[in-house]
């Protein structure tokens, strides 16, 4: 597994994200996204996708999450 870089969260407002919990969390996030990602484009990629095709497609539905909470 590629490294993982060291991430400072941010508020809204730009304050740091201090806690030691929610850090743990979004990185934990992160990563289980990341693995449901590179499972996805394995297996477009094994089925004959096109890899480029999928990713475009990954990115676009990441710009289309919508938050249900008010910042």
């Amino acid at each position: 597994m590629p490294h993982r870089k060291k991430i400072i969260w941010r508020s809204p407002t730009g304050d740091v994200i201090a806690c030691v919990e929610k850090n743990k969390v979004l990185q934990e996030n992160l990563h289980e996204i990341r693995q449901v990602c590179q499972d996805a484009l394995e297996d477009a990629v094994l089925m004959g996708c096109d890899e480029q095709q999928f990713r475009a497609v990954l990115a676009e539905l990441i710009a289309s999450l919508e938050s249900n909470y008010n910042a």
